[in-house]
């Protein structure tokens, strides 16, 4: 290993001066990724990934023409950033990967055979990991090598990650060598985490978790010196993109959720506080925690995978008392902000492993406030989460279905349409049948739309089906929708089999047209 020098950033991050002595560069440590290699790396949902290592494999086979011949295994908890994963998938060099990714190229790569994508609950992949799942057929059935973030060595070589904990510690747990990533252009994380490594059963322990700003753990990541292959300087930060404002119709949806929980106040089934609150990434999600921003609620809590923006805005109006989750996702404006007020949001926010903050045990317990934006609805509240037309794989399931199957209240909120390239309003979100299934209709309580909100909570399915036909579908679809179901019903109960009723022969009629004509409402008439 060539001899490098530390900078004086990466001395003041660096507690223990033994691990100074595996500083190296990128290029010293080619010989730890051959071909076939198992990967891991830190990282969830574009925040906390490793940089330069990444970057310097992606430039080496592009320089070298090695496209398809460097090819590797990944493992993130999620998603990783756009110029790390994303280019891998470009240029050819990802094998397999597991369990939650987002880009272009990489979803490209998998839809066309090329990427073996294997999608798994957030929750259940870390320790499937430690169980030896993904290893099975290594010999020594651990992953090769973990490039992992830190933003900070301490004395005893724990790592205190950056903005994201995700899977970092099983991944460590089952890394052969471990190569750590100092970015020097963050601030120290130390104090925001709570790091809990996994064990096994019979061995394994309830998390004591019953209030949202429990600590359970340590604040740092114990990991074996030993296993350290080499130190490398990270000096730039992660590439987040700006969030674009909430729509008409985002805003109409997170208008029928507040209505809905002063309602669920009202009767004495929510707090006035409400509870602690889940919610996904996207437009809508933004929306509805903009929406909280204007309402009457306060002491919000919040127990989620990722927090973004709009959370800031709820700290600053002192709406938002605490909020945990697996990732801090900002904008760079977000970030900026962040970190210029850092004093007064670190008591304030706790960052944790992606199997703690999605534990369906402590989501149950907690009763948390479910929030997630599918790909489809259907009739009786079953949702696809992940594969367009049953089949096009998008980012994969995450952790929508840890928090509704688990969630209190279970909540999917959707455009009630979406443009295809001939029809603003082409794509039905509201379908008779779902092309594929992530969430069933056993796990949802509220679908809603900007056209309205169904609480299907107790309803039969022939229930669920009238009341989510007449508040959710766009009006352009309610004819076609209540057709379908007012025939299906009629032929099955005629047949004595109408507990859910299906024209098993015309269910997916409305994605035929999509395909055929290029809008689901030049189906035909049933």
């Amino acid at each position: 290993m060539a001899s490098r020098v530390a900078s004086a950033a990466l001395k003041a991050r660096v507690h223990r001066p033994s691990m100074l002595n595996k500083l190296c560069q990128p290029e010293d440590l080619l010989h730890h990724f051959p071909n076939g290699s198992y990967i891991g790396w830190s990282g969830f949902t574009g925040v906390g990934y490793p940089k330069k290592i990444p970057v310097f494999l992606a430039d080496h086979v592009e320089k070298n023409n090695l496209q398809g011949q460097l090819k590797y295994s990944l493992f993130v908890g999620a998603s990783s950033g756009a110029e790390t994963e994303n280019r891998w998938a470009a240029l050819d060099m990802i094998e397999r990967r597991s369990p939650h990714q987002v880009g272009k190229d990489i979803a490209k790569g998998i839809n066309e055979g090329r990427i073996n994508f294997f999608d798994k609950h957030l929750s259940m992949f870390p320790v499937d990991l430690v169980y030896g799942y993904y290893t099975k057929d290594k010999p020594n059935g651990k992953l090769d090598v973990a490039v992992v973030e830190a933003s900070e060595i301490k004395e005893d070589g724990s790592i205190v990650p950056g903005a994201s904990v995700g899977a970092t510690p099983e991944l460590i747990q089952m890394a052969d060598k471990i190569i750590i990533e100092v970015n020097t252009s963050l601030p120290s994380f130390d104090g925001l985490h709570d790091i809990t490594m996994t064990d096994l059963p019979p061995r394994r322990k309830p998390y004591l978790i019953t209030q949202v700003e429990d600590r359970i753990g340590t604040n740092s990541i114990p990991i074996d010196p030993e296993k350290v292959v080499g130190i490398v300087e990270s000096d730039y930060q992660d590439q987040t993109s700006p969030n674009t404002p909430a729509d008409e119709g985002s805003q109409q949806i997170a208008g029928h959720l507040i209505e809905f929980f002063e309602h669920e106040v009202k009767h004495g089934r929510l707090p006035k506080n409400l509870l602690p609150l889940q919610s996904g990434i996207g437009n809508i999600a933004n929306a509805v925690i903009g929406g909280l921003d204007n309402s009457n609620f306060r002491n919000l809590k919040v127990w989620t995978e990722v927090i973004q923006d709009t959370f800031l805005d709820l700290f600053d109006s002192g709406r938002l008392d605490f909020a945990t989750a697996t990732s801090v996702r900002f904008s760079p404006d977000g970030f900026k902000r962040f970190y210029k007020n850092w004093e007064s949001y670190k008591d304030k926010l706790l960052l944790r492993s992606q199997q703690v903050s999605n534990s369906p045990e402590i989501i149950r317990r907690l009763g948390v406030i479910g929030m997630n934006t599918p790909v489809e609805v259907d009739i009786y509240a079953h949702a696809n989460s992940t594969c367009v037309m049953g089949s096009r794989m998008l980012n994969g399931l995450g952790g929508s279905a840890d928090f509704l199957r688990n969630a209190k209240y279970s909540i999917m909120h959707t455009p009630s349409t979406r443009p295809s390239k001939t029809d603003p309003h082409g794509v039905s979100c509201i379908v008779p049948m779902c092309t594929h299934i992530d969430q069933t209709e056993h796990d949802l309580d509220i679908v809603v739309t900007e056209a309205g909100l169904a609480d299907v909570r107790g309803l039969a399915p022939r229930e669920r089906a009238r009341v989510i036909i007449d508040k959710c579908a766009h009006d352009v679809y309610k004819p076609i929708l209540k057709a379908y179901f007012e025939k299906a019903e009629f032929e099955c109960l005629r047949k004595g089999m109408g507990h859910e009723p299906h024209l098993l022969f015309n269910s997916f009629d409305m994605h035929k047209a999509l395909l055929e004509e290029g809008s689901m409402r030049k189906v035909k008439p049933w």
